[in-house]
């Protein structure tokens, strides 16, 4: 794409990143390390991001774990694929069901109601039986070795953890989430930065788990560990909802912006939303970053595709609109014309936050990864399975109670999917992959780090580098203290509620790797976490 890899025009912990046989980002230096490892050993980049996604379940616990779901872009000898190994809610989750249980306006966000089948261990598996290299126990190995034997947490992991603990503190005499707080708070807190954790439970778990490629969390001794404690606890899902389980492969959606292919999976994730936006600003001359222009653009296209994209994902078989007329270039040019000087107002409800990890992987035969994995909710449900490390996610919390959504919750059914795996191609050939966690923010992360490197040209550490905007709900956009203060006051004075945000996670975090023509790799890591790039 020809970056300026010296031009660095926003603070910067880091540089991009260059390589040429291999190149793994993570959000965590140890799990980048480790996919690393396995690409030294012969591996390639499908081996490498297992190993990684494995890891990232023991060393990064408060935004992914073996109970959460996984979605993965993989360009393999020349062709792209996609995964989606998202679970679907148990079959005794019926509207009927949820009432009972008390819930009447909303779905909760803890305890047994969100709970959804886990498919994280589908796609490892998946990936390593069509794409692996090596053998599937031994991409598992590092993980089980830190669970087993301990690591020390990083900084930011560890600001995370404190802050996770502070929200469930208020659980620490409920019964159900007693477990969570044994494995997860083993001396009555959080673990601090620097400080050891281990969890022998979870090195079991993960080496049952590579000993069968998954067959025993779906339909072995670990999904009976599941259905044991639903049975003992009041919840819903069983080992049939398990064992029914398979990921899929599907074709991954695109747009064509500026010239390049922007991939992204389809429903029932939310990549939709970046692609609807991203087409909306295609008839929108993007010529300066920091401009209010440009900004006011941004920020309305990602609202228009929003207040869609809430309205119509769900679980592509019960999808009411078509993906093909939400990206086709004459509702693109409709909802355009929809923006004008001023912010209006086309929002859906506010939109929680959330927990997952994302990950690139690269290799020097043009192979590349982009791997997304999540419990949604930092640790999800709260529900940890006794004596497995299994934390459940709680990804059933997005569905909607309304009987009229196409996003009502109903038995066997994947919800609504905020997790997103991007990827770029130019003229049918592989540019690299892309992606930013957190929640809601993933299609906004997708849509900013996108410009940054297509319309304007920044390398991908700088792309990552660049202070961000959120839209919140409404007309509310938080901003990062680093945003600029003129520019934040020209959006006020086009209707926008700016709201300065010190969390800097809540902007999410981003990983991107691109492969220049000689096969170069240059990768960009995100600075608002203890990300990393291994690299040989």
């Amino acid at each position: 794409m020809g970056f300026d890899l010296t031009h660095y025009p926003y603070p910067s912990r880091r540089t991009a990143a260059v390589a040429r046989k291999g190149m793994v980002a993570t959000s965590q230096p140890l799990a980048s390390q480790a996919g690393l490892r396995v690409l030294q050993q012969g591996g390639n980049a499908i081996d490498a991001a297992i190993a990684a996604a494995a890891c990232l379940t023991v060393v990064e616990p408060t935004a992914n774990g073996i109970g959460g779901d996984a979605f993965a872009i993989v360009w393999h000898q020349g062709k792209l694929h996609g995964l989606n190994a998202s679970g679907r809610s148990p079959m005794a989750l019926t509207p009927d069901a949820v009432r009972k249980r008390g819930a009447a306006s909303a779905m909760p966000a803890d305890g047994w109601l969100p709970v959804t089948v886990p498919g994280a261990p589908s796609a490892w598996s998946a990936l390593s039986g069509r794409f692996g290299r090596l053998p599937f126990e031994a991409l598992l190995e590092p993980a089980v070795q830190y669970a087993g034997e301990g690591f020390a947490l990083s900084p930011e992991l560890g600001h995370a953890w404190a802050k996770a603990y502070g929200s469930w503190s208020a659980k620490a005499s409920d019964p159900l989430f007693a477990e969570w707080f044994r494995v997860f708070a083993p001396d009555g807190r959080a673990p601090r930065p620097g400080e050891l954790w281990r969890s022998p439970d979870h090195a079991r778990t993960l080496a049952k788990i590579a000993a069968t490629k998954g067959d025993a969390f779906y339909r072995g001794e670990l999904a009976e560990a599941i259905d044991r404690f639903a049975r003992d606890t009041g919840g819903l899902i069983r080992k049939e909802d398990l064992a029914a389980h398979r990921p899929e492969w599907v074709d991954p959606i695109a747009v064509n912006y500026r010239g390049y292919e922007i991939w992204e999976m389809p429903p029932n994730g939310q990549g939709l939303v970046a692609l609807m936006a991203l087409n909306l600003l295609n008839g929108i001359p993007l010529s300066h970053r920091d401009t209010i222009e440009t900004c006011h653009a941004q920020i309305e296209a990602l609202k228009l595709a929003f207040a869609d994209g809430m309205q119509h994902i769900t679980d592509p078989a019960m999808m009411r609109a078509s993906v093909a007329h939400l990206l086709s270039a004459d509702y693109a040019a409709a909802r355009r014309a929809l923006i004008g000087e001023r912010a209006v107002l086309p929002a859906p409800g506010r939109l929680p936050g959330g927990g997952t990890v994302y990950l690139a992987a690269a290799d020097g035969e043009g192979n590349m990864v982009s791997f997304i994995q999540s419990n949604y909710r930092g640790f999800g449900s709260g529900l940890v399975v006794p004596g497995t490390g299994i934390g459940l996610q709680n990804r059933g919390a997005s569905f909607s109670l309304d009987p009229a959504h196409a996003n009502v919750v109903a038995p066997g059914k994947r919800p609504y999917h905020t997790i997103i795996p991007g990827f770029i191609t130019k003229d049918g050939e592989a540019v690299g992959p892309f992606g930013v966690m957190g929640a809601f923010m993933q299609p906004q992360g997708h849509l900013q780090v996108i410009a940054n490197m297509i319309d304007f040209g920044l390398n991908p550490q700088a792309a990552l580098d660049a202070p961000r905007w959120q839209w919140l709900e409404g007309n509310k956009v938080a901003v990062e203290t680093a945003f600029p203060d003129a520019l934040a006051r020209q959006l006020e004075q086009r209707g926008h509620l700016v709201q300065p945000a010190m969390e800097r996670r809540s902007f999410g975090c981003g990983q991107i790797i691109v492969r220049e023509p000689n096969g170069v790799l240059i990768g960009g890591t995100e600075p608002r976490t203890d990300g990393c790039i291994a690299a040989w």
